[in-house]
């Protein structure tokens, strides 16, 4: 009996502090993605309604970007290429500092938004994207379901939509534009759920406080940032309404 029995508290005990692990790791993701948000949430909003600064970034005269705007638009690209592809190799620190120049970029990048939807209408797509990003993320967490074939075909369904996307920026066509805004809704949607329940995962089979487990939850913030920025950017394209200051 004593034999028997062991073995199974044993392993209980794993599974505890496996699960305490990956509620620690998601927590620590969620925190950083939180941050993250403000940060770009704050600057967007402070250089969209400040003229002088929004300057910095459109020429009034012939409304085309600066020289600054155009480099703030593809500068978050270039930060996530960086960070992703230099993972092993970039100490902690400096992915920090990365991840806030990234949030920062972001944050000018997404001051443009005022110029072309009204306040209200941003507010309002902001809250929905956020109740359906959370759900999402409930959802991944506690679902039992393995997600990973799921998060597969989406993957694939994203790489299209990003060639659709290249390919419509020569034919113009409204029609495939609505067509890949309802597909990337529905593509990022799934992703919230696959992601968080990728990073439960992660966090499960790591030793919470180490560097390497540091990174990946600055990493897995990045990857939800993500999900959450192109939801809420794809919401506000199809439900933006009549377009104004």
């Amino acid at each position: 009996m004593q034999d028997n029995t062991q073995p199974y508290v044993y392993n209980n005990v794993i599974e505890i502090e496996n699960a305490d692990a990956s509620r620690r790791f998601i927590a620590n993701v969620f925190m950083w993605m939180f941050v993250a948000l403000g940060l770009s949430a704050g600057l967007a909003w402070i250089f969209g309604h400040d003229i002088t600064l929004f300057k910095l970034l459109v020429d009034f005269e012939t409304g085309q970007r600066t020289g600054f705007g155009t480099v703030v638009m593809f500068s978050p690209l270039a930060f996530v290429l960086v960070m992703s592809f230099g993972i092993n190799r970039i100490a902690y620190p400096l992915l920090i500092v990365l991840f806030f120049a990234f949030a920062l970029a972001m944050g000018l990048s997404l001051s443009f938004i005022f110029a072309v939807y009204a306040q209200s209408t941003i507010a309002s797509v902001f809250i929905t994207t956020s109740v359906v990003f959370g759900v999402m993320a409930i959802a991944g967490y506690t679902t039992k379901q393995d997600l990973t074939k799921f998060g597969a075909i989406l993957t694939m369904l994203l790489v299209g939509i990003i060639v659709a996307s290249l390919v419509n920026y020569f034919m113009h066509s409204e029609g495939l534009s609505q067509i890949i805004t309802y597909v990337g809704v529905a593509v990022f949607v799934g992703l919230t759920a696959y992601d968080v329940q990728k990073l439960k995962r992660i966090g499960s089979g790591m030793e919470y406080g180490e560097a390497s487990t540091k990174k990946m939850a600055v990493m897995g913030a990045l990857t939800l940032y993500l999900d959450f920025i192109n939801l809420f950017l794809l919401l506000l394209r199809l439900f933006g309404g009549k377009r104004g200051n």
